[in-house]
């Protein structure tokens, strides 16, 4: 397998990787960042199409924006939510067309039974 990315990667482009993937390992931020790849939303309908309740989005979202992977704009009295960097949607785009639906790994190798990742959404609650 070929890999188009230069493995002399600078210190500096790693750790910002590393803070973009910690910052969407939390299944609630990534929820989000789905959500809003399909268009703009206040907090109310998010947390709705969600399933959290809206001070917990609220803060999920500042995070985000203070990150940088989303942002708001104002209309009257709402803000409305959008993804900043369409790019971070190709990222997770690839990881979901390697993960099924049941959390499995979407690749497997003909002779072997599907497996769970090696990682649990509960071992690192923030």
């Amino acid at each position: 397998m070929t890999s188009a990315v230069d493995p002399r990667v600078p210190a500096e482009q790693l750790e910002a990787a590393a803070s973009t993937f910690d910052l969407l390992s939390v299944p609630g931020r990534l929820h989000l960042v789905v959500i809003l790849a399909g268009g703009e939303y206040d907090v109310s309908t998010l947390a709705d199409l969600s399933g959290a309740n809206v001070p917990a989005t609220s803060q999920q979202l500042a995070k985000l924006r203070a990150a940088g992977v989303v942002t708001a704009r104002r209309e009257g009295r709402r803000q409305l939510y959008q993804v900043k960097d369409p790019h971070i949607l190709s990222v997770i785009a690839q990881m979901f067309s390697h993960i099924a639906p049941d959390g499995t790994l979407a690749v497997q190798e003909p002779d072997r039974p599907p497996r769970r990742p090696r990682f649990t959404a509960t071992s690192n609650v923030r």
